[in-house]
């Protein structure tokens, strides 16, 4: 049976995060009296506790790690710092650093969430009896690192997320990208049946991507065939994701704190994988 200290940050990952979170300055208090402060550690281990098992702002202080007020709190004050996109970049230096992101074969698919509270960038989800969803938009590398993502309603048609999926690429895979492209690499980018229009042809050939369309049927017919399948990973990852449990179902109607979410379960995947992978 899993425990809480199992949905702790770790020291390794800590000693990553730390240097990037804000510095905070206390206010001047007229008395000279100031309640303790509770530290980031153990704030973030609140947030990633929440991201995790997917459970309830207020259920979080029962578990001990800190109270639930104090843990959204610093997050909404986090999500305005931008800290969890940034988290996402740095992890993927880290990555192209120490690994090294493969751009030569990458690949963009879309996956459906309830929204049941709905807000900005939800929709009547079409496979789901017109319920509120919300759809994210992934674009992985090669093995399956997330490179790439954004958020919008559930009747939003895939195709349609093509260009703003391709262009929301974090500072460091964009630079790691164009060194790649520098270098004389050709870059292919895999898709489903989903993206079979002329427009995303044109599109990712504007961005400089040879786009491969293949229906699932064709892609075991290749495979057989002797052919690699390239496009699982992207589909792989998204499973990822759906393992932090907080992100299955989205329950926060700000569109910008669900994003923060899955930047912050992004910057996790990529680490873990700079260290086992």
């Amino acid at each position: 049976m899993a425990t809480v200290q199992e949905f702790r940050i770790s020291d390794t990952l800590w000693a990553r995060l730390s240097p990037h979170l804000p510095v905070h300055v206390p206010k001047a208090h007229p008395l000279g009296r100031h309640r303790r402060r509770v530290p980031d550690r153990q704030v973030l281990d609140g947030i990633f506790f929440v991201l995790r098992t997917g459970c309830q702002w207020k259920a979080l202080s029962t578990t001990g790690i800190c109270s639930s007020s104090t843990a959204h709190s610093r997050f909404q004050e986090w999500v305005q710092a931008g800290v969890f996109a940034r988290l996402w970049d740095v992890a993927l230096q880290d990555y192209e650093e120490l690994i090294g992101l493969e751009f030569e074969w990458m690949s963009l698919d879309g996956s459906l969430h309830k929204a049941p509270l709905g807000g900005k960038k939800t929709g009547p989800n079409p496979t789901d009896r017109g319920k509120g969803g919300t759809k994210r938009s992934l674009l992985t590398e090669a093995r399956g690192i997330p490179v790439g993502l954004v958020l919008d309603g559930a009747n939003r048609h895939d195709m349609k997320l093509t260009e703003s999926t391709l262009t929301s690429l974090p500072p460091a895979a964009k630079s790691a990208r164009d060194a790649h492209r520098a270098n004389g690499e050709e870059q292919h980018l895999c898709l489903d049946a989903g993206y079979d229009y002329d427009q995303v042809r044109a599109l990712v050939a504007a961005h400089g991507y040879t786009a491969h369309i293949r229906p699932r049927g064709e892609e075991v017919q290749a495979k057989k065939a002797g052919q690699k399948a390239r496009r699982w990973v992207v589909e792989r990852t998204h499973s990822w994701l759906n393992r932090f449990r907080h992100l299955l179902i989205r329950w926060a109607k700000k569109p910008e704190n669900y994003l923060a979410m899955l930047h912050f379960a992004c910057a996790r995947i990529t680490w873990y994988n700079c260290l086992f992978g």
